[in-house]
Formats: C-alpha cells, structure tokens, sequence
C-alpha cells in the first residue's frame, strides 16, 4: 500500500477529545492523512470547563519534535496552544532548525487563545511572542475575530474591519490569512487573504451547541489539505467544508459544548 501523506500537530491536548491534539488527529485520520503529535500542555479539560493545565517542559517539547521529525518527517505542520513565550520560542526554533524540510515550513498556525469554555489557553505575555516569532513562519493563519483583534489591536465588527485585519496580519509576515466569521451574525463567512486578493467562504449556520473544538479541527484541515499538495487557498475551501459538514453532523456529548463528527462519512 502506499504511503499516505503526513501532517504533524504541535498543541495541547484535550482529555475529552474535542479539540487540541485529539481533534487534530481525528481530522487527519478523516482526510486520508497519516497525523504525528507534539504535546505542548496536558489540559483536564471536558464539555464544560477547563480546570487544569500542565505545560510539557520545552526539552521535551523539542525532543518529541525531534524524534518526529528525524523518523517520520511531516508534509505540512500544523500548531495550536503554545501557551507561553518559552513554548514559542521552542516551537519556532525547531521549525527553523528543520527549514529544509518543506513539511514544516508549509505550516498552520491556530493562534489558540481561549477554549470553548472560555478559559484562556495563552498567557497574555505570549501574545507578542505568538505575532513576532511565530506568524511569519506561517504559510496559512487561522484566527477567529476575536484572536485577530488580539494580534492586530483591532475592533472588528464590519466587512471592511474583518479585511484591514486580514491585511495588517499578512503584513506580520504571514503568506496568508483566514479570518473566521463564526463570531459575527448571519452566514458563516471565512475571509481568506493572500497578500493580494480576497476570497469569502460562507457556509450557513446551524442551531447547535456541539462546536467544541471547531477551530482546531478546522487548521488541521487546512494542514491536511497542504499534506496533500493542494494551494493554500484550495486547502482553506477544503477545510471550510469539512467543518461545515462535521459540525451539520455533530451529536451530543457531555453537558456543554460537544464536539464536532470527524467521522460523519463514515457514521452516515
């Protein structure tokens, strides 16, 4: 059988499976792509809150990178929590130290800030770290409105917002960027850009609370995407109608905020 493509995660991971690590495998696993993970932070962490984190100490960090990486290799990265500004500079200095492997410089980058929950997954001292080291290594950005507003200092509430911000975070050095409509009212509209043109991804919504882990899961199909050798953009319009799909699919679980289905093709 031939090898599939592969994808490397670098996030936290979520002990009920909705987001974090676990829904970046599901999704890769789901799109025909062999997935690999880095463990940034041990969350305890379920439908409804999030009451504790652990973060990896960085040797180990880097060492699991490593051992990836040197065995394995990846076809695109994606990453996720790197909740403080000496997980960052980890994450980015194993990036560079492997610069030679396209894999790694197709990356995604989740600027994951706060859980479903609401309870914050990045400390506030990262967030220059996050926009300084990290983003100009990105092929592709994923924020939701409120985690771009973060990154550019922003008030996002119009069309013309949503575009300026998008523009601001290319010019952090960042190939190009997705800026998640799922905050703001009436379709669910994605606005991607390029550093040249725009393009909107509207979906419809649903009445749902089973939306736990959605922005993981989303990057992690972008990366997939990019594993598969698709542009940025196609990888985006692909991930845009995964999630849309899994979250149309969605089930109850826990007495929050469920996860997506991963595997709707499957459990039709």
């Amino acid at each position: 059988m031939r090898k599939p493509p592969s994808a490397l995660t670098i996030a936290g991971s979520d002990s009920g499976a909705g987001a974090g690590v676990q829904a970046d495998l599901k999704t890769f696993a789901a799109l025909g792509v062999y997935g690999t993970s880095v463990l940034t932070a041990i969350t305890a962490q379920n439908t409804v809150a999030v009451t504790a984190v652990h973060e990896i100490p960085t040797d180990v960090i880097e060492a699991q990178i490593d051992a990836v990486v040197s065995d394995i290799g990846a076809d695109a990265t994606k990453t996720g929590m790197l909740s403080s500004s000496p997980i960052i500079e980890c994450v980015t200095a194993s990036l560079k130290k492997y610069a030679g492997i396209p894999g790694l410089r197709r990356l995604v980058v989740d600027p994951v800030m706060v859980a479903k929950s609401g309870d914050s997954l990045l400390q506030e001292e990262a967030v220059g770290a996050l926009r300084d080291l990290l983003l100009p290594m990105a092929a592709v950005v994923t924020p939701n409105i409120p985690e771009a507003e973060t990154l550019t200092g922003l008030t996002i509430s119009t069309d013309d917002d949503v575009r300026k911000a998008a523009k601001e975070i290319v010019a952090m050095g960042a190939a190009s960027v997705v800026v998640k409509g799922g905050h703001r009212e009436g379709p669910a509209t994605d606005v991607y850009y390029d550093g040249s043109s725009f393009r909107e991804f509207t979906s419809p919504r649903f009445e749902t609370v089973n939306t736990h882990g959605t922005g993981c899961t989303f990057a992690s199909a972008v990366a997939a995407g990019l594993a598969k050798g698709l542009p940025n953009e196609d990888a985006v319009g692909q991930a845009k109608e995964f999630v849309t799909e899994a979250i149309r699919h969605s089930f109850p679980i826990g007495q929050g905020h469920g996860p997506l289905n991963h595997f709707y093709k499957l459990w039709k």
